[in-house]
């Protein structure tokens, strides 16, 4: 199950490139096969275009369904399912420069009273593929250490907007792990929250993805923070 959801997800965008090709090639064999019907004078030819027209509506309402079902497996039962969304422990580098962080600090979810958590601040490096005002994540920032639940904000606001997917993976991991998915315009707010309190320490990216009403994928806003463990779990008796 796992795999094909994997299989699934990785192939994603040319699902949505295969239905709308084919979606446009039947569209025009029912609005021929409609025509011939209006102007068909024997009952020989207009059961021949009704035939036409009912196979050619009979694919098309396939291909919605096929188009559908990829977005539901892809952005709700994927995300579900833990086989999917496991995340192997961060191989330690013995060659890995050490980094200076800020003095620790800590900040909470306003009316949970959860440690969200700025522990401190990492080397920071420069995020990629992100568009101020239309594709970006603002918090958490690149190269910051983070803990326990962690709000994503930012903004998803392309033209043609079609939704958006929050995406987290390991840096050497090849595919990415879709945290939540949504169909509403972001404006300079909340995109995801995220439990990291379940996850190795060590660095991870977060990714933006956007898909607008085309079916075409923006390359990925990419940030990567260190997640260190909550400060509470280190305290003494």
């Amino acid at each position: 199950m796992a795999e094909a959801i994997n299989f699934s997800r990785a192939l994603e965008v040319w699902v949505y490139v295969f239905v709308g090709l084919v979606s446009l090639y039947f569209i025009r064999k029912f609005i021929l096969a409609w025509q011939e019907l209006r102007g068909a004078g024997f009952g020989l030819e207009r059961e021949r275009a009704q035939s036409r027209l009912n196979q050619s509506a009979i694919i098309l309402v396939l291909l919605i369904f096929m188009a559908v079902a990829e977005f539901v497996l892809v952005s709700f039962v994927a995300p579900s399912l833990p086989s999917a969304n496991a995340l192997s422990t961060p191989t330690l580098s013995l060659l890995a420069t050490a980094t200076t962080t800020t003095g620790p600090g800590i900040a909470e979810t306003p009316g949970s009273g959860i440690p969200t958590a700025i522990v401190g601040q990492a080397k920071p490096t420069e995020p990629s593929g992100c568009v101020p005002g239309q594709i970006e994540i603002t918090s958490p920032k690149d190269g910051q250490e983070i803990s326990g639940v962690v709000q994503v904000l930012g903004t998803a606001a392309i033209q043609n907007f079609g939704f958006y997917k929050i995406e987290t993976k390991l840096p050497d991991d090849p595919s990415w792990s879709t945290l939540q998915a949504g169909n509403i315009i972001v404006q300079q707010g909340k995109l995801s929250d995220w439990d990291t309190s379940r996850l190795s320490p060590g660095e991870y990216l977060i990714g933006l993805a956007l898909v607008d009403n085309q079916a075409r994928l923006t390359p990925p806003c990419v940030v990567k923070v260190r997640v260190v463990p909550p400060p509470n779990a280190t305290a003494g008796p």
